[in-house]
């Protein structure tokens, strides 16, 4: 008999892999409806090729990342998909529809507009893209069915998110909030307490409002000074003083200090198999935070 597989998310957890840090940094969310199959580039789906160009450039300038979504159990329902553009930095997002792939060019126009007028409603994502990575089938679809029997309409199977090994990946928009390394029963409680307005930083990977050396930065002045919501953050700098140092300064807002510091160091980690597809052993980097200090208004 064949040996199982070596899943990525299995031996992260055994290394263990840390997780802070690792959320992309994007100002805007795109999501297209798509029943699938997705492909490994999941913009290479069927039926997208035509506006994928725009779609991409689009993007590009927004500062943006796009995902294909569909609705756990891949049900292909008749009549118009969804399509959805988030600004995380405003807190944001808009909803619209198409089946001609011309229609797109709606949410093309979005992602260069205002959102002021937008709305807040919670959107939930899971990476489920098996055919990026085993782990976000094996992990993530369970964790899309746990969440979808909760909240129905704000629950999305997506494409890949990044971090395979931190599978199962949720995405809270229009916040941009990250977190890993869930299954079907720490999932419901993360989101809940999340959608109360603290973040869960147990599970915490960083908000796509800040590159990753400030992610790290928050996810400790979380720890420290929360609980906090996922906009307590408002704002990060960052100023690299060495090729694998920084010093960062957050703004935020109470229960959180009005100013944050801190200095970070970036620590290279043994070389190791990060995807379950991956064709060699790379090696990660994990943030060291130190010299945290706090100061109030």
């Amino acid at each position: 008999m064949a040996d199982p597989p070596v899943l990525c998310a299995d031996t992260a957890r055994d290394r263990g892999d840390p997780i802070v840090g690792t959320a992309l940094h994007v100002r805007r969310f795109l999501l297209v409806e798509h029943p699938g199959p997705w492909p490994f580039h999941a913009l290479e789906a069927e039926g997208l090729q035509d506006v994928v160009p725009e779609l991409v450039a689009a993007t590009r300038a927004a500062s943006g990342r796009t995902f294909l979504i569909r609705r756990h159990g891949r049900q292909d329902a008749d009549g118009p998909r969804a399509w959805a553009v988030a600004d995380v930095a405003a807190g944001r997002i808009i909803w619209g529809t198409w089946q001609d792939p011309s229609d797109l060019r709606a949410a093309v126009a979005a992602l260069a507009a205002d959102s002021t007028s937008w709305s807040e409603e919670p959107v939930l994502l899971v990476c489920a893209h098996g055919r990026h990575d085993t782990c976000c089938a094996v992990r993530g679809r369970p964790v899309a069915a746990a969440l979808a029997a909760r909240w129905p309409q704000a629950t999305w199977e997506c494409s890949h998110v990044g971090g395979d090994r931190f599978a199962a990946n949720v995405v809270v928009l229009p916040d941009g909030t990250y977190y890993g390394g869930l299954d079907d029963s720490t999932s419901p409680e993360v989101v809940q307490t999340h959608l109360e307005g603290a973040v869960a930083t147990d599970f915490l990977r960083g908000s796509s409002t800040l590159p990753p050396v400030a992610q790290a930065v928050a996810a400790q002045a979380l720890r420290r000074w929360g609980p906090a919501g996922p906009r307590a953050v408002t704002a990060g700098h960052v100023e690299q003083v060495a090729d694998d140092a920084w010093r960062v300064r957050l703004d935020a807002v109470v229960p959180l200090p009005s100013l944050v510091t801190a200095s970070v160091r970036a620590v290279p980690a043994d070389p190791a198999l990060l995807t379950c597809h991956a064709p060699r052993a790379t090696s990660a980097r994990r943030f060291e935070v130190e010299d945290l200090l706090g100061a109030w208004d």
